[in-house]
């Protein structure tokens, strides 16, 4: 009987101090350990998409140059056509960001000249429903540029560029990623 009153006695006690401080310790020390590892992660899902975005975009324009005759999007303008019935022409000037978007993203010609719906003679494309979102500026912005020098990248640049000359597509920003390599090189 003794025995059991006094059991009862401790376990009301509770924790010690002492018992409560290792715990603490211990969980500081995981939290240590795990929250850097977390950090790192949206750096690298952003890098990721950055990624997949690039291989999706450079696919579309590699489409559309062998089904327009080796001409790459934005070298002939997006307008002009006729025969676009029950959709909108598209009205991009060759070398523009807008014959970019209208190339990739609405049905086009032999000649480049697009339209929003499948109208008759606009049998190809599109090459993408929408230009993607650039996660590591968080912009979907085009930048059509004749070389490397145009329009060069900054570090407040934001979105793709697409160097019609060289036929490159890359981030438009001179950030770089965790490893110090730059976005656009990937």
């Amino acid at each position: 009987m003794m025995m059991t009153s006094t059991f009862r006695r401790h376990a009301a006690n509770g924790f010690t101090l002492i018992e409560l401080l290792i715990v603490v310790i211990i969980i500081a020390i995981l939290a240590a350990i795990a929250i850097p590892q977390f950090s790192n992660t949206s750096s690298d899902a952003q890098e990721s998409a950055a990624i997949a975005n690039l291989t999706s975009m450079r696919s579309a324009i590699e489409l559309y140059r062998v089904q327009h005759n080796n001409t790459y999007p934005a070298v002939k303008t997006s307008g002009g056509g006729s025969g676009c019935t029950g959709g909108t022409a598209g009205d991009g000037d060759a070398g523009s960001s807008e014959a970019f978007v209208d190339q990739l993203t609405k049905y086009s010609n032999a000649t480049g000249q697009t339209c929003s719906v499948a109208a008759a003679g606009y049998i190809y494309g599109p090459y993408l429903r929408a230009i993607p979102v650039e996660p590591i500026t968080n912009a979907a912005d085009v930048v059509v540029a004749a070389n490397a020098t145009t329009n060069a990248a900054g570090a407040d640049t934001k979105g793709w560029r697409y160097e019609t000359g060289a036929n490159a597509l890359t981030i438009n920003s001179t950030k770089t990623a965790r490893d110090n390599k730059a976005y656009n090189l990937k």
